[in-house]
């Protein structure tokens, strides 16, 4: 599959609940981040604040991974522990609600510099 060229054209990929829950994702970073600037990179969409890196996220067959870095996922180990996680990432199963709230502050505590 070639890299996309834009987040748009990522999401285009992925049609159903995959992708409403892609653009909730994208919407959701766009409104707590608002000056955070979107890009594709490692194939997925990216979002970087200040030009730091804020959040990546991508969708799999079972999975939306989010991709907060280690420190985004270290301050919320507790509400993550019932997902697979990887270092600096969390996969929320297709299966399974999205915890909306959880991520929200997420991305907020990412937002804020941490």
């Amino acid at each position: 599959m070639d890299k996309p060229a834009s987040v748009d054209a990522y999401l285009d990929r992925f049609d159903g609940e995959t992708r409403a829950r892609m653009d909730r994702l994208r919407t959701l970073i766009h409104t707590v981040a608002p000056d955070a600037v979107e890009s594709i990179s490692y194939g997925m969409p990216a979002y970087k604040l200040n030009g730091k890196p804020l959040v990546y996220f991508a969708a799999f067959a079972h999975h939306v991974g989010l991709y907060a870095t280690p420190s985004g996922h270290a301050a919320f180990a507790d509400e993550l522990a019932g997902y697979k996680q990887g270092k600096g990432s969390v996969q929320f199963p297709l299966d399974q609600p999205i915890p909306w709230d959880l991520v929200e502050r997420i991305v907020a505590f990412k937002a804020d510099g941490r």
